[in-house]
Protein backbone atom coordinates (compact mmCIF):
# COMPACT_ATOMS: atom_id res chain seq x y z
CA UNK A 1 0.00 0.00 0.00
CA UNK A 2 2.88 2.17 0.81
CA UNK A 3 4.51 1.70 -2.49
CA UNK A 4 1.10 2.33 -4.47
CA UNK A 5 1.13 5.81 -3.09
CA UNK A 6 4.49 6.68 -3.75
CA UNK A 7 4.20 5.09 -7.21
CA UNK A 8 0.99 7.86 -7.19
CA UNK A 9 2.91 10.37 -6.17
CA UNK A 10 5.41 10.21 -8.76
CA UNK A 11 2.96 10.60 -11.43
CA UNK A 12 -0.75 12.13 -11.66
CA UNK A 13 -1.37 10.44 -14.71
CA UNK A 14 -0.41 7.26 -16.84
CA UNK A 15 0.36 9.42 -19.35
CA UNK A 16 3.13 11.42 -17.48
CA UNK A 17 4.20 7.93 -15.84
CA UNK A 18 4.92 6.06 -19.23
CA UNK A 19 6.44 9.82 -20.64
CA UNK A 20 8.96 9.83 -17.72
CA UNK A 21 10.24 6.00 -17.73
CA UNK A 22 10.57 5.96 -21.43
CA UNK A 23 12.43 9.92 -21.32
CA UNK A 24 14.58 8.28 -18.97
CA UNK A 25 15.41 5.26 -20.49
CA UNK A 26 15.94 6.41 -23.80
CA UNK A 27 17.97 9.25 -22.08
CA UNK A 28 20.12 6.79 -20.00
CA UNK A 29 21.26 5.04 -23.71
CA UNK A 30 22.05 7.62 -25.57
CA UNK A 31 24.06 9.50 -23.00
CA UNK A 32 25.91 6.36 -21.70
CA UNK A 33 26.40 4.68 -25.55
CA UNK A 34 28.06 8.37 -27.21
CA UNK A 35 29.83 8.75 -23.85
CA UNK A 36 31.36 5.20 -24.11
CA UNK A 37 32.75 6.07 -27.06
CA UNK A 38 33.70 9.51 -26.96
CA UNK A 39 37.23 9.92 -28.05
CA UNK A 40 38.00 12.57 -25.69
CA UNK A 41 38.69 11.89 -22.01
CA UNK A 42 37.78 13.82 -19.26
CA UNK A 43 39.79 13.22 -15.55
CA UNK A 44 37.96 9.93 -15.81
CA UNK A 45 38.38 7.02 -18.61
CA UNK A 46 34.99 7.26 -20.65
CA UNK A 47 33.73 4.33 -19.47
CA UNK A 48 33.21 5.51 -15.67
CA UNK A 49 31.36 8.94 -17.33
CA UNK A 50 29.45 6.60 -20.06
CA UNK A 51 28.26 5.04 -16.76
CA UNK A 52 27.75 8.13 -14.49
CA UNK A 53 25.82 9.28 -17.49
CA UNK A 54 23.19 6.71 -17.49
CA UNK A 55 22.65 6.52 -13.37
CA UNK A 56 21.86 10.62 -13.94
CA UNK A 57 20.00 9.97 -16.53
CA UNK A 58 18.06 7.46 -14.47
CA UNK A 59 16.87 10.21 -11.80
CA UNK A 60 14.54 11.72 -14.33
CA UNK A 61 11.86 9.40 -13.03
CA UNK A 62 11.54 11.69 -9.89
CA UNK A 63 11.86 14.66 -12.40
CA UNK A 64 8.72 16.14 -11.35
CA UNK A 65 8.38 15.11 -7.78
CA UNK A 66 11.95 16.27 -6.57
CA UNK A 67 13.01 19.13 -9.19
CA UNK A 68 15.22 20.56 -6.73
CA UNK A 69 17.04 17.29 -5.48
CA UNK A 70 17.79 16.54 -9.05
CA UNK A 71 19.06 19.22 -9.97
CA UNK A 72 21.42 19.62 -7.07
CA UNK A 73 22.47 16.11 -7.91
CA UNK A 74 22.94 17.10 -11.67
CA UNK A 75 24.87 20.28 -10.23
CA UNK A 76 27.00 18.12 -7.44
CA UNK A 77 27.59 14.96 -9.57
CA UNK A 78 27.36 15.39 -12.96
CA UNK A 79 29.65 18.76 -13.07
CA UNK A 80 31.91 16.69 -11.18
CA UNK A 81 31.91 13.79 -13.38
CA UNK A 82 31.89 15.72 -16.89
CA UNK A 83 28.25 13.42 -16.86
CA UNK A 84 25.29 13.74 -19.45
CA UNK A 85 24.78 15.22 -22.83
CA UNK A 86 20.62 15.50 -22.73
CA UNK A 87 19.76 14.31 -19.27
CA UNK A 88 21.13 17.69 -17.68
CA UNK A 89 18.68 20.02 -20.29
CA UNK A 90 16.01 17.68 -19.26
CA UNK A 91 16.73 18.29 -15.70
CA UNK A 92 17.41 22.54 -15.78
CA UNK A 93 14.24 22.19 -17.91
CA UNK A 94 12.12 20.40 -15.10
CA UNK A 95 13.88 22.90 -12.37
CA UNK A 96 11.79 25.36 -14.07
CA UNK A 97 8.78 23.67 -15.00
CA UNK A 98 8.29 22.00 -11.38
CA UNK A 99 10.04 23.69 -9.01
CA UNK A 100 7.46 25.12 -6.00
CA UNK A 101 10.04 28.41 -6.03
CA UNK A 102 11.45 30.25 -8.90
CA UNK A 103 14.21 31.80 -6.96
CA UNK A 104 15.27 28.86 -6.04
CA UNK A 105 15.26 27.06 -9.42
CA UNK A 106 17.29 30.04 -10.70
CA UNK A 107 19.93 30.32 -8.21
CA UNK A 108 20.14 26.24 -8.94
CA UNK A 109 21.03 27.48 -12.45
CA UNK A 110 23.61 29.88 -11.83
CA UNK A 111 25.14 27.20 -9.67
CA UNK A 112 25.32 24.91 -12.37
CA UNK A 113 26.46 27.73 -14.70
CA UNK A 114 29.31 28.70 -11.86
CA UNK A 115 30.38 25.19 -11.90
CA UNK A 116 30.29 24.36 -15.43
CA UNK A 117 33.22 27.72 -16.05
CA UNK A 118 34.98 26.46 -13.08
CA UNK A 119 35.16 22.78 -13.89
CA UNK A 120 35.39 22.98 -17.76
CA UNK A 121 35.62 19.64 -20.19
CA UNK A 122 38.25 18.60 -21.60
CA UNK A 123 38.35 20.73 -24.94
CA UNK A 124 37.30 24.02 -22.85
CA UNK A 125 40.62 24.68 -22.06
CA UNK A 126 41.44 25.80 -25.34
CA UNK A 127 38.47 28.40 -25.90
CA UNK A 128 38.83 31.52 -25.03
CA UNK A 129 36.96 32.54 -21.41
CA UNK A 130 33.74 34.75 -22.99
CA UNK A 131 32.83 31.76 -25.17
CA UNK A 132 33.11 29.46 -22.25
CA UNK A 133 30.72 31.44 -20.39
CA UNK A 134 28.21 32.16 -23.21
CA UNK A 135 28.59 28.54 -24.15
CA UNK A 136 27.41 27.87 -19.96
CA UNK A 137 24.88 30.68 -20.05
CA UNK A 138 22.79 29.02 -22.94
CA UNK A 139 23.14 25.67 -22.18
CA UNK A 140 21.75 26.45 -18.35
CA UNK A 141 19.82 29.31 -19.18
CA UNK A 142 17.43 28.08 -21.86
CA UNK A 143 15.78 24.79 -20.66
CA UNK A 144 15.65 26.95 -17.45
CA UNK A 145 13.37 29.55 -19.08
CA UNK A 146 11.82 27.30 -21.59
CA UNK A 147 10.45 24.70 -18.24
CA UNK A 148 9.88 28.61 -16.50
CA UNK A 149 7.17 29.37 -19.78
CA UNK A 150 5.61 25.73 -20.07
CA UNK A 151 5.24 26.02 -16.11
CA UNK A 152 3.52 29.09 -16.25
CA UNK A 153 1.44 28.30 -19.04
CA UNK A 154 0.09 24.94 -17.10
CA UNK A 155 -0.84 26.87 -13.86
CA UNK A 156 -2.46 29.12 -16.28
CA UNK A 157 -4.55 26.45 -17.82
CA UNK A 158 -5.22 24.60 -14.89
CA UNK A 159 -6.38 28.33 -13.42
CA UNK A 160 -8.67 28.76 -16.10
CA UNK A 161 -10.01 25.22 -16.23
CA UNK A 162 -10.56 25.38 -12.29
CA UNK A 163 -12.21 28.92 -13.13
CA UNK A 164 -14.15 27.76 -15.95
CA UNK A 165 -15.65 24.46 -13.95
CA UNK A 166 -16.32 27.03 -10.73
CA UNK A 167 -18.37 29.27 -13.43
CA UNK A 168 -20.64 25.98 -14.55
CA UNK A 169 -20.65 25.06 -10.97
CA UNK A 170 -22.64 28.53 -10.49
CA UNK A 171 -24.58 28.81 -13.71
CA UNK A 172 -26.45 25.38 -12.25
CA UNK A 173 -26.77 26.89 -8.50
CA UNK A 174 -28.48 29.96 -10.40
CA UNK A 175 -30.56 28.00 -12.54
CA UNK A 176 -31.69 25.67 -9.81
CA UNK A 177 -32.40 29.08 -7.49
CA UNK A 178 -34.24 30.29 -10.77
CA UNK A 179 -36.28 27.41 -11.14
CA UNK A 180 -37.07 27.49 -7.30
CA UNK A 181 -38.12 31.36 -7.34
CA UNK A 182 -40.26 30.29 -10.68
CA UNK A 183 -42.06 27.49 -8.46
CA UNK A 184 -42.34 30.07 -5.59
CA UNK A 185 -43.69 32.26 -8.23
CA UNK A 186 -46.10 29.74 -9.87
CA UNK A 187 -47.24 28.95 -6.42
CA UNK A 188 -47.88 32.14 -5.59
CA UNK A 189 -50.25 33.19 -8.40
CA UNK A 190 -52.20 30.00 -8.08
CA UNK A 191 -53.50 30.71 -4.57
CA UNK A 192 -54.00 34.48 -5.50
CA UNK A 193 -55.88 33.69 -8.24
CA UNK A 194 -57.69 30.47 -7.39
CA UNK A 195 -57.67 30.07 -3.40
CA UNK A 196 -58.96 33.64 -2.67
CA UNK A 197 -61.83 33.64 -5.09
CA UNK A 198 -62.87 30.07 -4.62
CA UNK A 199 -63.38 30.78 -0.71
CA UNK A 200 -65.44 33.72 -1.42
CA UNK A 201 -67.21 31.36 -3.81
CA UNK A 202 -67.46 29.02 -1.01
CA UNK A 203 -68.74 30.87 0.89
CA UNK A 204 -71.49 32.15 -1.11
CA UNK A 205 -72.80 28.74 -1.59
CA UNK A 206 -73.26 28.60 1.66
CA UNK A 207 -75.27 31.63 2.21
CA UNK A 208 -77.32 30.37 -1.20
CA UNK A 209 -78.08 26.92 0.13
CA UNK A 210 -79.56 29.06 3.61
CA UNK A 211 -81.81 31.35 1.36
CA UNK A 212 -82.40 29.16 -1.26
CA UNK A 213 -85.93 28.29 -0.15
CA UNK A 214 -86.92 30.86 2.16
CA UNK A 215 -86.03 34.05 -0.13
CA UNK A 216 -85.60 32.80 -4.16
CA UNK A 217 -85.18 36.69 -4.82
CA UNK A 218 -81.87 36.98 -2.82
CA UNK A 219 -80.53 33.35 -3.63
CA UNK A 220 -80.67 34.36 -7.13
CA UNK A 221 -78.60 37.77 -6.37
CA UNK A 222 -76.28 35.01 -4.60
CA UNK A 223 -75.99 32.84 -7.66
CA UNK A 224 -74.98 35.77 -10.10
CA UNK A 225 -72.84 37.26 -7.55
CA UNK A 226 -70.61 33.34 -7.43
CA UNK A 227 -70.91 33.75 -11.68
CA UNK A 228 -69.56 36.64 -11.81
CA UNK A 229 -66.57 35.80 -9.48
CA UNK A 230 -66.01 32.76 -11.18
CA UNK A 231 -65.79 34.41 -14.61
CA UNK A 232 -63.37 37.24 -12.51
CA UNK A 233 -61.29 33.74 -11.59
CA UNK A 234 -61.28 32.07 -14.88
CA UNK A 235 -60.05 35.74 -16.63
CA UNK A 236 -57.11 35.67 -13.95
CA UNK A 237 -55.80 32.38 -13.96
CA UNK A 238 -55.51 33.58 -18.09
CA UNK A 239 -53.33 36.33 -17.01
CA UNK A 240 -51.39 33.91 -14.99
CA UNK A 241 -50.95 31.42 -17.64
CA UNK A 242 -50.08 34.04 -19.80
CA UNK A 243 -47.19 35.61 -17.63
CA UNK A 244 -45.82 32.04 -17.28
CA UNK A 245 -45.98 32.07 -21.06
CA UNK A 246 -45.16 35.17 -22.22
CA UNK A 247 -43.13 36.69 -18.97
CA UNK A 248 -44.33 39.55 -17.22
CA UNK A 249 -45.39 41.36 -20.51
CA UNK A 250 -48.23 39.87 -20.46
CA UNK A 251 -49.27 41.17 -17.37
CA UNK A 252 -52.05 43.92 -17.58
CA UNK A 253 -50.63 47.47 -17.72
CA UNK A 254 -53.29 49.15 -15.85
CA UNK A 255 -53.23 49.32 -12.21
CA UNK A 256 -56.57 48.34 -10.04
CA UNK A 257 -58.34 51.44 -8.99
CA UNK A 258 -60.14 52.20 -5.87
CA UNK A 259 -63.55 51.33 -7.62
CA UNK A 260 -62.15 47.91 -8.33
CA UNK A 261 -61.23 47.71 -4.62
CA UNK A 262 -64.37 49.06 -3.47
CA UNK A 263 -65.89 45.65 -5.86
CA UNK A 264 -63.59 43.61 -4.25
CA UNK A 265 -64.73 44.16 -0.81
CA UNK A 266 -68.26 44.49 -1.89
CA UNK A 267 -68.48 40.84 -2.75
CA UNK A 268 -67.41 40.07 0.61
CA UNK A 269 -70.06 42.19 2.01
CA UNK A 270 -72.75 40.56 -0.06
CA UNK A 271 -71.37 37.05 1.24
CA UNK A 272 -72.15 38.49 4.57
CA UNK A 273 -68.66 39.98 6.12
CA UNK A 274 -69.02 43.46 8.04
CA UNK A 275 -66.28 45.14 6.28
CA UNK A 276 -66.06 48.45 5.66
CA UNK A 277 -62.93 50.38 3.20
CA UNK A 278 -61.95 53.36 4.29
CA UNK A 279 -59.76 55.48 2.20
CA UNK A 280 -57.49 58.52 3.55
CA UNK A 281 -55.11 60.97 1.62
CA UNK A 282 -55.69 61.91 -1.81
CA UNK A 283 -57.00 59.96 -4.45
CA UNK A 284 -55.46 59.03 -7.39
CA UNK A 285 -54.09 56.33 -9.89
CA UNK A 286 -51.14 53.62 -8.23
CA UNK A 287 -49.22 52.23 -10.27
CA UNK A 288 -49.37 49.15 -11.61
CA UNK A 289 -46.84 47.04 -9.51
CA UNK A 290 -48.23 48.79 -6.57
CA UNK A 291 -52.02 48.67 -7.16
CA UNK A 292 -51.75 45.42 -7.66
CA UNK A 293 -50.02 44.39 -4.79
CA UNK A 294 -52.21 46.28 -3.16
CA UNK A 295 -55.34 44.46 -4.39
CA UNK A 296 -54.18 40.85 -3.52
CA UNK A 297 -53.45 42.15 0.20
CA UNK A 298 -56.82 43.45 0.85
CA UNK A 299 -58.39 40.09 -1.60
CA UNK A 300 -55.91 37.81 1.26
CA UNK A 301 -57.08 39.65 4.38
CA UNK A 302 -60.78 39.41 3.24
CA UNK A 303 -60.23 35.65 2.79
CA UNK A 304 -58.52 34.87 5.98
CA UNK A 305 -61.47 36.42 7.67
CA UNK A 306 -64.19 34.51 5.94
CA UNK A 307 -61.89 31.46 6.52
CA UNK A 308 -61.25 31.88 10.22
CA UNK A 309 -63.38 34.58 11.39
CA UNK A 310 -66.70 34.46 9.74
CA UNK A 311 -68.61 37.70 9.75
CA UNK A 312 -66.24 39.47 11.87
CA UNK A 313 -66.40 42.97 11.99
CA UNK A 314 -63.47 43.97 9.79
CA UNK A 315 -61.67 47.78 8.74
CA UNK A 316 -59.71 48.20 5.80
CA UNK A 317 -57.47 51.21 6.11
CA UNK A 318 -56.02 52.81 2.59
CA UNK A 319 -53.48 55.41 3.00
CA UNK A 320 -52.62 57.66 0.29
CA UNK A 321 -49.12 59.44 0.82
CA UNK A 322 -47.14 61.01 -1.33
CA UNK A 323 -44.14 58.66 -1.51
CA UNK A 324 -45.79 55.26 -0.52
CA UNK A 325 -48.94 53.40 0.41
CA UNK A 326 -50.33 51.99 3.76
CA UNK A 327 -52.73 49.16 3.42
CA UNK A 328 -54.12 47.99 6.84
CA UNK A 329 -56.89 45.23 7.33
CA UNK A 330 -58.40 44.53 10.79
CA UNK A 331 -60.63 42.33 11.85
CA UNK A 332 -62.68 41.84 15.66
CA UNK A 333 -62.78 38.70 17.20
CA UNK A 334 -64.76 36.18 15.84
CA UNK A 335 -67.82 35.76 17.72
CA UNK A 336 -68.93 32.00 16.31
CA UNK A 337 -66.39 29.09 14.17
CA UNK A 338 -67.08 29.06 10.50
CA UNK A 339 -69.01 26.16 9.82
CA UNK A 340 -67.99 26.08 5.92
CA UNK A 341 -64.50 23.90 6.36
CA UNK A 342 -62.69 26.06 4.90
CA UNK A 343 -59.13 24.01 4.33
CA UNK A 344 -56.13 26.93 5.46
CA UNK A 345 -52.15 25.85 4.07
CA UNK A 346 -50.77 28.87 5.50
CA UNK A 347 -49.52 30.28 2.23
CA UNK A 348 -51.06 32.98 1.77
CA UNK A 349 -49.34 35.61 4.27
CA UNK A 350 -46.07 33.75 2.78
CA UNK A 351 -46.89 34.79 -0.72
CA UNK A 352 -48.25 38.71 0.54
CA UNK A 353 -44.34 39.13 2.55
CA UNK A 354 -43.14 37.90 -0.83
CA UNK A 355 -44.78 40.32 -2.51
CA UNK A 356 -44.46 43.42 -0.32
CA UNK A 357 -40.61 42.71 0.55
CA UNK A 358 -40.28 42.22 -3.60
CA UNK A 359 -41.14 46.26 -4.07
CA UNK A 360 -38.94 47.56 -1.16
CA UNK A 361 -41.72 47.28 1.14
CA UNK A 362 -42.66 45.94 5.01
CA UNK A 363 -45.07 43.69 5.81
CA UNK A 364 -46.54 42.90 9.49
CA UNK A 365 -49.03 40.48 10.39
CA UNK A 366 -50.15 39.25 13.99
CA UNK A 367 -53.32 38.82 16.57
CA UNK A 368 -54.34 41.88 17.51
CA UNK A 369 -54.98 42.36 22.01
CA UNK A 370 -58.93 42.45 21.21
CA UNK A 371 -58.37 39.00 20.18
CA UNK A 372 -58.90 39.78 16.56
CA UNK A 373 -55.80 39.72 13.55
CA UNK A 374 -54.28 42.76 11.53
CA UNK A 375 -52.11 43.02 8.71
CA UNK A 376 -50.42 45.48 7.88
CA UNK A 377 -47.71 46.84 4.78
CA UNK A 378 -46.33 49.85 3.25
CA UNK A 379 -45.57 49.63 -0.26
CA UNK A 380 -42.95 52.67 -1.35
CA UNK A 381 -44.33 54.59 -4.78
CA UNK A 382 -41.57 54.82 -7.52
CA UNK A 383 -39.80 57.68 -8.20
CA UNK A 384 -41.32 59.79 -10.71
Amino acid sequence: MRFRNWWSALWPTRRSRALDLSLAAGTAVFDGVVLWFAPQEFWLPHQVVSICSVIMALGLVVRRRHPVGLSVFMVAFGTVMGAGIVSPLIILYSLGAYAASRRTGIMIALAGCASFLILPGPTATDDPFLARATFGVAFTALPVVLGLYMGARKQLIATLQERTRRLEREVHLLADKAKAEERTRIAREMHDVVANRVSVMVVHAGALKAVAKRDPERAAETAAVIGDMGRQALDELRQVIGVLRQGEQALPQSSPTLDDLRALVGQSTSAGLRADLRVHGEERAIPPAVGRTVYRLIQEGLTNVHKHAGDADTRIGLLMLPEAVEVEIENAAAESVPQHGLPSGGNGLVGLRERVLALGGTFEAGPCPNGGYSVRARLPLPAA
